[in-house]
């Protein structure tokens, strides 16, 4: 009688996830806080029928040749797969997953969390607490902006993007978005928003946030020319991916005064080194990528995973499958 199938977990998952997995499958599972190493990561998938990854465990030709030929299934947990050459998974006729959907609102919620935070100077206000140099009510002290009625610009307006403009619609927001493809005249009435060129979004808008994939069209999207657009008083917030901002030209500009303010929770590279300039300054809020970190969305992603490990190494469609094209050529 033939084993489980053997998988790699490449970290340890929410228990939604990680038990459907551990009790059908011979599964071995990371359990150091950080991602696994490279070495230790091919070392691990060697022989193993799925692996269940995350965006910081590269798959490429190396990692599918170490594997080995009886790799079923690449199963992400995330949205996105940049960290995954699917095209070489294509060739193998082996199925990439992911978690789609799942986080559009609890990303949306993150969004407005720092919006609300960089325009009311929240994290200065509370390390001034901190500090003990709150001694009295001053009426000129830490002054931020209004975020009802100011203009909020959008940059890619797929779901996360219109589950943000929804938010700005209890703020009394105009909402200008940016995207290669305009959304149905039914959504803009509904959303009260309106398409501009990138470069008006930019110049117009009192908050920009970024909601695009990463992609060659979109790295360094927000670079120094991108950021001398905007207006001085503005705020840049990114949710999506690092690398769509160029970090060297937000520090420049944040440190000049080109814009008032940033806040972000994604970084390039990730995690930022802790000497990284954008930690020395007052208007640059930093949080650590929890754009989906709530109990119940990271335990959606984690089934949703478990989900199409399962089916892969089981020789069935995955239920969330990045490369549909491995079906049509089997």
């Amino acid at each position: 009688m033939a084993g489980k199938p053997r998988v790699f977990v490449a970290r340890h998952i929410p228990e939604a996830g990680l038990r459907p997995i551990l009790d059908a499958l011979d599964a071995r599972v990371w359990e150091q806080p950080g991602p696994p190493p490279r070495d230790e990561l091919l070392a691990a998938i060697a022989g193993c029928d799925g692996v269940l990854t995350m965006l910081t465990d590269r798959v490429d030709d190396e990692f599918l040749d170490v594997a080995g030929r009886q790799l079923r299934v690449v199963s992400q947990m995330a949205v996105g797969y940049d960290n995954i050459d699917v095209e070489a998974c294509s060739r193998r006729g082996i199925p990439v997953g992911n978690t789609p959907g799942v986080l559009t609102d609890t990303t949306a919620d993150l969004t407005f969390a720092l919006i609300l935070a960089a325009a009311r100077r929240l994290p200065e206000g509370e390390r001034f607490v901190h500090s003990g140099e709150w001694t009295t009510w001053s009426p000129t002290a830490q002054l931020g902006v209004d975020v009802h009625g100011s203009t909020l610009g959008i940059i890619g307006f797929g779901r996360i993007g219109q589950a943000v403009a929804r938010r700005a619609l209890g703020f009394g927001m105009s909402v200008l978005y940016a995207s290669p493809e305009r959304a149905a005249r039914a959504v803009e009435t509904a959303l009260n928003a309106t398409w501009l060129p990138f470069d008006e979004v930019l110049a117009k808008s009192d908050i920009v946030s970024l909601h695009v994939d990463l992609n060659d069209t979109t790295r360094g999207l927000i670079d120094a020319d991108a950021l001398r657009l905007m207006k001085p008083g503005a705020i840049l917030v990114n949710t999506t991916r690092g690398p769509v901002v160029d970090s060297g030209a937000l520090y420049e500009a944040l440190r000049d005064g080109v814009i008032r303010a940033a806040a972000l929770d994604v970084t390039d590279p990730e995690p930022i080194p802790s000497d990284d300039p954008l930690l020395t300054l007052e208007n640059c809020l930093i949080v650590p990528n929890i754009g989906s970190a709530t109990e119940a969305t990271r335990g959606r992603m984690a089934s949703m995973a478990a989900a199409n490990l399962l089916a892969g190494v089981r020789g069935l469609p995955l239920p969330n499958v990045v490369n549909p094209e491995v079906y049509e050529s089997a």
